[in-house]
């Protein structure tokens, strides 16, 4: 048989023609992930030529030390040769000016700089990326609109915003600040990022899901035990302690990354893979995740904060030691969830979702349960045959692998699990990027596919809510309770034992 020759890349056309207007642009954000990012998609042409970025900051830079200091950042956060080399190249098409969010003077400024930039371009479309903290949104948002530069004209030209999450503080701030937006621009105008769905398993959960005629049909409570969702990280806060003592592990991972991918692995088949049909089916799925009711919340969510201990060798210090972190902080750096879907394909089906920093490995995985079938064939009913599972590796191995059992060598019937697994690299020749490259081309494109809508939001915080209140009412008094390097506290594993589960790594 001949071997099978694998597309390495699919024909893509260059993003529609746009200024890339990106506020806080000196900051990690860019330099570590946008700004690579964008140097990927330049050097594989999906760039127009006359593309350009328009930073704004509060450091004293000119546009000449911006670019040195630019260059300083391409040189060592682009690893990829090509991708260097454009990014070196382009650096002359990017524009800086300098001043503070609150003052109106910038905006005046910024929308004279545009006009400048239209005659050269012969384009008006703006993309405005908010790579701010969460606190200056809308007053961006406002000084843009007061300057007139968030209004589109009939003759067709767009202005769009982007912004980073976390998108509100709890419920009733996301709902001020949706609020508040969709007074200043359309819905269709505002682009709320969660990088994580560019990764591109993520993505490809509904093509493994809509594609494979077998994994359908067992894709429900008949054939599924439970489903396990972990974002672990092996880092600790490091020099964010001033925003994580703010936020802390819930609000930081679950009404976004996470819950967004119990929404691809639940949601029912579309009716396309247009962007209004996925997000209504991705809503529906988190509309029917039941709210945990206050005495539930201490029975199915865990928190932890992580201790010292030393790892290989290493110290690893404590979260209360950390830079900018309260002595006697009570902010959890880890929680877990169990949750079910009031609906009929996921009736009382656990969904087990856990998150944290300071633990054992960075990985971030879907894992499905399935249940065994009867055991009579191999050692009587009293014998459990061991499950089948279906492990998606969103990174930092991106793959699929899927464990069944088989037969062990020898005269006797036994049973061994053994592991079928895909790798996107030995198929495909994927290179590394940073998650950002598919979420910018889609935003310049007007592609809300991976992106979240105001009620979406809203249902997110919904879920996590009665958590919040419970957890912001009842003080943690065995913090910390698990050591860095470790898998988290005890009562996570306690979350799945109960259940006569466990968690699989």
């Amino acid at each position: 048989m001949e071997e099978q020759e694998y597309p390495q890349e699919q024909d893509t056309k260059p993003a529609t023609l746009c200024v890339l207007v990106i506020f806080g642009i000196s900051g990690d954000l860019t330099k570590r992930l946008l700004y690579p990012a964008i140097c990927n998609l330049g050097s594989k042409g999906l760039l127009d030529k006359r593309f350009s970025i328009l930073g704004i900051a509060v450091e004293p830079y000119t546009e000449e030390t911006f670019r040195e200091y630019m260059s300083k950042n391409i040189h060592e956060f682009v690893s990829n040769p090509e991708a260097k080399k454009f990014g070196l190249e382009f650096i002359n098409q990017v524009y800086y000016c300098s001043g503070e969010f609150s003052d109106p003077k910038v905006y005046l400024n910024l929308k004279a700089k545009l006009l400048e930039l239209e005659r050269v371009m012969g384009s008006q479309n703006t993309l405005f990326y908010f790579a701010a903290p969460p606190e200056c949104i809308s007053m961006i948002a406002t000084g843009l609109s007061d300057a007139g530069l968030l209004k589109e004209e009939e003759n067709g030209y767009f202005r769009r915003i982007v912004v980073e999450k976390p998108f509100g503080h709890d419920l009733d701030s996301a709902k001020k600040l949706n609020e508040i937006l969709l007074s200043l621009v359309s819905e269709e105008q505002i682009f709320r990022i969660d990088h994580f769905l560019g990764k591109e398993t993520v993505r490809n959960i509904l093509a493994l899901r809509f594609s494979n005629g077998i994994f359908e049909p067992i894709w429900n409570r008949r054939y599924v035990d439970h489903v396990q969702i972990t974002v672990a990280e092996t880092l600790g806060v490091e020099l964010r302690g001033n925003y994580y003592e703010r936020t802390g592990a819930l609000r930081d991972m679950m009404p976004n990354h996470l819950f967004q991918v119990l929404s691809l692995i639940t949601m029912e088949p579309p009716l396309s893979f247009s962007a209004k049909h996925i997000r209504d089916e991705k809503a529906r799925a988190l509309h029917a995740v039941q709210i945990l009711k206050p005495e539930e919340v201490i029975l199915r969510a865990v928190r932890g904060q992580y201790g010292s201990a030393v790892v290989d060798e290493k110290k690893l210090l404590g979260y209360r030691s950390e830079k900018n972190v309260a002595a006697q902080s009570l902010t959890e750096t880890y929680c877990a969830l169990k949750l079910y879907l009031d609906n009929w394909r996921w009736l009382d089906v656990p969904f087990y979702l856990r998150t944290g920093k300071r633990l054992k490995s960075r990985t971030s995985e879907v894992m499905i349960q399935f249940k065994s079938g009867p055991s009579t064939l191999f050692g009587g009913s009293g014998k459990k045959i061991m499950p089948n599972l279906l492990h998606i590796y969103i990174q930092p191995k991106e793959g699929i692998t899927l464990r069944f059992n088989a037969k062990i060598p020898g005269p006797e019937i036994k049973l061994g699990q053994v592991d079928m697994k895909f790798k996107y690299s030995d198929y495909f020749g994927v290179e590394l990027q940073t998650g950002y490259e598919t979420i910018l081309y889609d935003c310049m494109n007007g592609d809300h596919t991976l992106f979240k809508d105001s009620d979406t939001v809203e249902t997110e915080w919904a879920i996590v809510q009665n958590i919040l209140d419970v957890w912001a009412a009842l003080i943690p008094r065995n913090f910390p309770n698990y050591e860095s390097g470790s898998w988290g506290p005890a009562a996570a594993d306690e979350l799945l034992k109960k259940d006569g589960r466990k968690w699989v790594p």
